[in-house]
């Protein structure tokens, strides 16, 4: 297997423009305000560490709007997190679900959060939308980032209506192939459904629908166990609701946040999650709340001046 190179450019402090941080004016609703619908009756689980993992990386609220079976175990775990509806900077979708029907509630309120200029992260169950979105295409819409590793990447390439001539047919075969060349699986979705694409492997890449890649250097296989993914997908959900807090404030409505600030918050997030990892493994295994509960002294440290 080819093992691609590291970007050598992304730094600590290309982590720390990611993380906004709270100024003396500042409330919560400025710091950024994420939505999540994560989580299931069958894995409840994921909705406490995508929430736990949003809060430890310093969002100023997470509205929890997933299903009623989880959000009892949310708030069991984070009385903090608020289960009303409102006002929301990002929206998290996916992690612990089964297929979310295209049709079904969570899609529509995800659409319509696109069409708000609201922008989006897709993950696990809810990866399929992507390729039905109807704000691809739409200028004012929210931008979308999906978070696939690469058998479900493998299954989105496969599955498509128009084949990709370059992926192989087979789903294993489809695997290995993006195992191999993650920047050119990335790069094939990206184009093709107008989203930013996190590959999640050894080598994590970033790619924005105008080609713009982004490899980073390769994290703990320690990683490699339950729910990690799920913590994953709630630090870059919340640095994308301060990225969005942020653009909001300067830039005022009407001009969405683009796909490279999208991307950057996706890198800076993997890159705290590989960080918390190392923190919390200390050289050997780590569970994925510890992995949640590291990230804040992760935050702390990266903003620390010559880190």
């Amino acid at each position: 297997m080819s093992t691609p190179p590291p970007l050598p450019d992304w730094t600590i402090a290309d982590t720390r423009r990611a993380i906004r941080v709270p100024t003396a004016r500042d409330d919560k609703y400025r710091r950024g305000v994420l939505g999540i619908r994560t989580g299931s009756a069958l894995y409840p689980g994921a909705a406490v560490l995508s929430v736990e993992a949003a809060l430890h990386t310093g969002v100023g609220m997470v509205r929890y709007l997933g299903s009623s079976e989880a959000a009892g175990y949310v708030l069991a775990r984070r009385p903090e997190a608020v289960t009303a509806p409102g006002r929301i900077q990002a929206l998290l979708l996916g992690s612990g679900m089964a297929s979310v029907d295209p049709d079904g509630e969570d899609a529509r309120a995800f659409a319509s959060a696109l069409a708000a200029g609201i922008p989006g992260v897709l993950d696990a169950g809810a990866l399929h939308l992507v390729t039905t979105l109807p704000t691809a295409n739409v200028p004012s819409a929210g931008p979308v980032l999906i978070t696939p590793h690469a058998g479900e990447l493998a299954r989105l390439l496969t599955e498509a209506h128009e084949p990709f001539p370059a992926i192989p047919e087979s789903p294993d075969a489809a695997r290995a192939w993006i195992e191999d060349h993650p920047a050119q699986a990335g790069t094939l979705a990206a184009e093709r459904w107008g989203a930013t694409v996190l590959v999640k492997g050894a080598h994590t890449v970033i790619v924005t629908p105008h080609g713009a890649v982004t490899r980073l250097p390769p994290a703990t296989a320690w990683l490699a166990t339950a729910g990690t993914g799920d913590v994953l997908a709630g630090v870059i959900a919340a640095l994308v609701a301060g990225a969005e807090a942020t653009r909001s404030e300067d830039s005022g409505r009407g001009t969405p946040l683009t796909h490279d600030a999208l991307a950057h918050a996706a890198a800076a997030g993997a890159h705290l999650h590989a960080l918390a990892a190392e923190r919390a493994s200390a050289g050997g295994p780590l569970l994925a709340l510890d992995l949640a509960r590291a990230l804040a002294p992760t935050v702390a440290r990266v903003l620390e001046p010559g880190a």
